[in-house]
């Protein structure tokens, strides 16, 4: 038996100490074979219960040291030195919370719910948000959806977009919805007020993926999943333009990437918009004032998933759009 496979052994034999739970030390010998290995690399190898992300955060939070001393991600290992390293808990390993959070719900019957969030809620539990989402008031609306993946979330709209989300209540029904989904037959459609005047309606298919550099952002990037976007003017202003933005994929950011990759960037927008938008003196302070991107999921529509009956909705925009509009077409 190798001396890899006597420390991995060994760790096996005791279970209670792979538990991010605990603050039981884990405390091992570099094996020789592992020389020249980056540290990361090397416990990747040793402990593969947890993920190599969650090995390095552990790294940089010091909770590793390499015979003693803080240890780095990059640090080279050589073979038999001591390592220790602490595991913490992560909250994505608890279970979610049922919190009582108000929910606009438009309808709701045995398969389905369809929710209008509202500006400011984060739809499912992540880094920094592990609390008070829409996950969170789901399970506590219908905690039986604590069985369905998600929670019954099929897709999602960004923090700071409001309007329609459907919610699975069932397996039967979140299988189908993602099916269709999968197959495009979804209807989903946004009213966006964007910087410029749009002349004509168009189609925007540019493939997406994570910013090359900026990873909190998505880009246009060759080679990147497909996406489609269909717009048409519903009203235009001097320097900006209220689009209908019509999905027929549901990448993240993106009618924000693909308005923002025709050089018609949401008004608010404040991670897409590059630089000084042309724009008349006196509507400058009215879109330069508005806090988020200006956008709202105004339309839905798809099959049922027990009936199989097309079903659609539609909301209004939330407060703050109608009364930016209403600026707009006072000035």
């Amino acid at each position: 038996m190798t001396e890899t496979e006597n420390i991995l052994r060994d760790y096996t034999a005791n279970p209670e100490l792979l538990n991010t739970g605990s603050l039981t030390p884990l405390t091992f010998k570099v094996p020789l074979e592992y020389g020249g290995m980056r540290l990361d690399q090397a416990l990747a190898r040793l402990l593969p219960e947890y993920s190599r992300s969650r090995l390095q955060e552990w790294v940089t939070q010091g909770q590793v040291t390499l015979n003693g001393a803080p240890a780095t991600i990059k640090q080279k290992v050589w073979g038999g030195e001591a390592i220790v390293l602490v595991p913490q808990s992560d909250p994505a390993d608890q279970p979610y919370l049922a919190e009582d959070i108000p929910l606009d719900i438009v309808y709701e019957d045995d398969s389905i719910l369809i929710i209008n969030k509202p500006v400011g809620l984060v739809v499912h539990p992540g880094s920094g948000n592990w609390e008070g989402t829409l996950l969170n008031a789901l399970l506590h609306h219908a905690p039986h959806l604590a069985e369905v993946p998600r929670a019954g979330i099929v897709h999602r709209l960004d923090k700071d977009t409001s309007g329609l989300l459907v919610v699975a209540k069932t397996i039967i029904a979140q299988t189908d919805l993602v099916r269709q989904l999968q197959a495009r037959t979804v209807s989903r459609e946004y009213l966006a007020l964007v910087h410029g005047e749009v002349v004509r309606a168009g189609r925007v298919d540019a493939p997406i993926d994570r910013h090359p550099s900026q990873r909190t952002k998505m880009a246009v990037v060759e080679g990147g999943k497909p996406a489609v976007t269909h717009y048409a003017i519903v009203e235009s202003f001097p320097g900006c333009t209220l689009l209908r933005c019509k999905l027929e994929t549901g990448r993240t950011h993106q009618i924000r990437v693909h308005m923002a990759s025709i050089r018609h960037p949401l008004v608010g927008d404040h991670i897409y918009i590059k630089g000084a938008q042309k724009c008349p003196p006196q509507m400058r302070d009215t879109l330069g004032a508005f806090p988020r991107q200006a956008l709202h999921a105004e339309r839905l529509g798809l099959e049922h998933p027990e009936t199989g009956e097309w079903m659609e909705w539609q909301v209004d925009m939330p407060a703050d759009m109608q009364k930016l509009l209403s600026d707009i077409r006072a000035i």
